[in-house]
């Protein structure tokens, strides 16, 4: 390793540990993750009691493979972004994810002040984060961390992952064509609920995996 790397390696940590310990004053159960592999198996423990765990449509958790472990271990897997639900489907998932046992996701962005900042266009991951299921689990990797305020954290959303997470849906937005952020108006626009978790929801067990790799977008 190049001592640029070795340097780079150590920032990444510091920031990481940083986020980790304000998560933890936050009431947060944060966990910090030197890899992947070390989420991975954190999740796999977390889900020993679940029998049906939902995911919020995370490519960091994609990225994990959480999906394959579990199926593996019998769960049932709430996932409704299968390719060919009709709409009543992927809403009745999207319903019982919910009230599942264990809630899976990813957070846009977290401040090294220790607040989650996410952004959807229906609200079913973001509501399922803070009231619902019996246990939450958001994945964060160290792209996500942001040395600032919840604006911020809003500004890295809209400028980091709602374009590309358009284009990934194949919706018809300016951002998708572009890259860039427009505040636009358009049917298919994803920036239409922003919430701020600024401290642990007092009845939702809430577990922070901060992962010193990049995950997700």
């Amino acid at each position: 390793m190049t001592l640029t790397r070795e340097l780079a390696e150590w920032s990444h940590e510091q920031k990481c540990e940083k986020a980790v310990e304000s998560l933890g004053k936050n009431g947060f159960t944060a966990v910090y993750c030197r890899s992947g592999r070390e989420a991975l198996d954190h999740i796999v423990r977390e889900a020993t009691g679940a029998q049906t765990v939902g995911f919020g449509g995370s490519l960091s958790v994609v990225d994990l493979r959480v999906a394959d472990r579990l199926k593996e271990l019998g769960k049932e897997l709430l996932i409704h972004g299968v390719p060919g639900l009709a709409l009543e489907e992927r809403l009745a998932i999207m319903r019982r994810q919910l009230t599942c046992d264990l809630f899976l996701a990813g957070a846009n962005a977290v401040t090294l002040s220790g607040v989650l900042v996410n952004i959807d266009a229906t609200g079913n991951r973001a509501a399922s984060m803070f009231f619902g299921p019996k246990k939450v689990i958001l994945v964060a990797g160290r792209n996500k961390l942001v040395d600032g305020d919840a604006a911020a954290a809003v500004k890295r959303v809209k400028e980091w992952a709602s374009p590309p997470n358009a284009k990934r849906l194949n919706f018809n937005t300016p951002c998708a064509r572009t890259g860039f952020c427009s505040d636009c108006n358009s049917p298919d626009r994803i920036c239409r609920i922003t919430t701020v978790i600024d401290r642990k929801p007092r009845l939702t067990d809430v577990h922070v995996l901060v992962v010193n790799e990049e995950l997700g977008l």
